[in-house]
């Protein structure tokens, strides 16, 4: 079964507008529809695999076997049943694997599918991994059908069109070595981590090039502008140079917040340990200050009793202010979201814990991967 755009576009409005565990896991819950989706098209491809062809190609003609409709099967799992329906062939000699003819029940979905293509695993890690925990069989040609098609339905997540106006977006990069015409190269992993309108969190993509710069965050943010976004209010940020730049030039009413979190780490570089205690208590008066106000004249007298032996770190935040200072605009609830990246960090984290198994990925397609788990 091919997926549609109708039913891409189905799967992710579900997805979208569920609010309860009956919208997500019930029996016309968005998960169930996209466990069915992929095992459908699974099934399709284990029976390409099968007869030697695609469908509808003239390869298939008069080789003695060809497709013969559908039979519907009903699967229990942990969440219920789910309604597939399985192709045929005309000689009846089709025995699917990743759904036996007579089995009844489905295990844990998440490692049937996530197992075959999460974690940067190669053609042949994935064929052992699926015999010895399930004792299945699979060539490497089928493995390959199968993971195209589920890094089909990313790409066509990935591309998805975007809400016009997004109050908040967190951008980061996570970094990976990645092997590239036989040589490991460092490659970055582009995040883009919205609030939209209601308070939702809306990862609006992954993008993965080399070791992070402004010029490919350039091309990211005219992708989101190609998308639909029309405007972002509060980007928050890194100290990564030109990025504000990069923003502005896409966005030009955007306004940027540099991550306290990571000013402070950088101001600390500087300081002696034996001083550290000392200095961050004073530096503590400047970001949690009341007002812009108070927190400069905090900064003058950290200054003061600083600059001589400490004027780097004090110049971090008198060359940053512009774009350190924009939560003090904001009430607290505001200041809490925007003052640091620990959003999009988090998110990044939960990537470590996926990919922590694998130090060296075969090729960047691991990015699909983490988007679809």
């Amino acid at each position: 079964m091919e997926l549609t755009p109708e039913m891409i576009e189905q799967l992710k409005a579900d997805l979208k507008t569920a609010k309860t565990y009956q919208d997500l896991m019930g029996d016309n819950g968005a998960i169930k529809k996209i466990i069915k989706a992929t095992l459908e098209g699974m099934l399709d491809a284990e029976l390409t695999e099968h007869l030697g062809y695609e469908k509808y190609s003239p390869t298939g003609r008069n080789t003695g076997n060809s497709r013969n409709g559908k039979t519907h099967k009903t699967l229990k799992n942990d969440n219920g049943e789910i309604e597939l329906t399985v192709p045929r062939d005309r000689n009846s000699t089709f025995d699917p694997v990743v759904v036996k003819k007579y089995e009844r029940t489905l295990g844990p979905i998440e490692d049937k599918i996530i197992s075959m293509y999460a974690k940067g695993m190669t053609t042949r890690d994935i064929q052992s991994h699926v015999q010895e925990f399930y004792g299945l069989d699979v060539s490497a040609s089928l493995v390959s059908q199968i993971t195209d098609k589920i890094i089909d339905l990313a790409k066509e997540w990935h591309n998805r069109p975007l809400e016009k106006v997004y109050p908040i977006v967190f951008f980061d990069a996570i970094h990976y070595k990645v092997t590239s015409e036989g040589k490991v190269t460092n490659k970055a992993a582009y995040t883009c981590l919205a609030l939209d309108i209601t308070g939702r969190k809306d990862l609006l993509g992954l993008w993965v090039s080399e070791a992070e710069g402004s010029n490919f965050w350039l091309s990211v943010l005219t992708e989101l502008k190609n998308r639909g976004v029309q405007d972002i209010l509060i980007a928050c940020i890194d100290g990564l140079k030109g990025f504000p730049e990069a923003i502005n030039t896409v966005f030009p009413g955007t306004e940027i917040q540099l991550c306290i979190i990571h000013l402070i780490r950088n101001t600390l570089r500087y300081i002696a340990s034996k001083d550290q205690k000392s200095f961050m208590k004073q530096l503590r008066q400047v970001y949690s200050a009341p007002t812009e106000e108070a927190a400069l004249i905090a900064l003058d007298r950290l200054e003061e009793n600083w600059a001589k032996k400490y004027s780097l770190s004090i110049r971090t935040w008198r060359q940053n202010w512009a774009h350190a200072s924009t939560f003090f605009k904001y009430p607290d609830e505001i200041r809490k979201i925007i003052y640091t990246t620990n959003a999009v960090e988090t998110v990044h984290r939960q990537f470590r814990k996926v990919t922590k198994q694998r130090s060296i990925f075969p090729n960047s397609l691991p990015a699909f991967g983490w988007m679809m788990h």
